[in-house]
């Protein structure tokens, strides 16, 4: 019924009707596969950046190398 139904909608025959429906099912799967990938990704970057050192705890090396860069003025 639901074939039939949209092949009417369509204008086209059953054959055409699943065959537009398959490739629309299958464009989808691989949109979804795509944001999956990216998401993921996200993901990755996110816990990559939450396990480098916050701001403000390298502060003591960063002060040291300036110290010795301007002589410990």
């Amino acid at each position: 019924m639901a074939v039939r139904k949209l092949a009417k909608l369509r204008g086209t025959t059953l054959t055409d009707a699943i065959r537009g429906a398959v490739a629309e099912a299958l464009a989808n799967e691989g949109k979804s596969n795509r944001q999956m990938n990216i998401r993921k990704a996200i993901r990755d970057a996110q816990e990559r950046l939450a396990s480098l050192p916050k701001i403000g705890e390298g502060l003591h090396a960063d002060k040291a190398f300036y110290d010795e860069l301007s002589g410990d003025i």
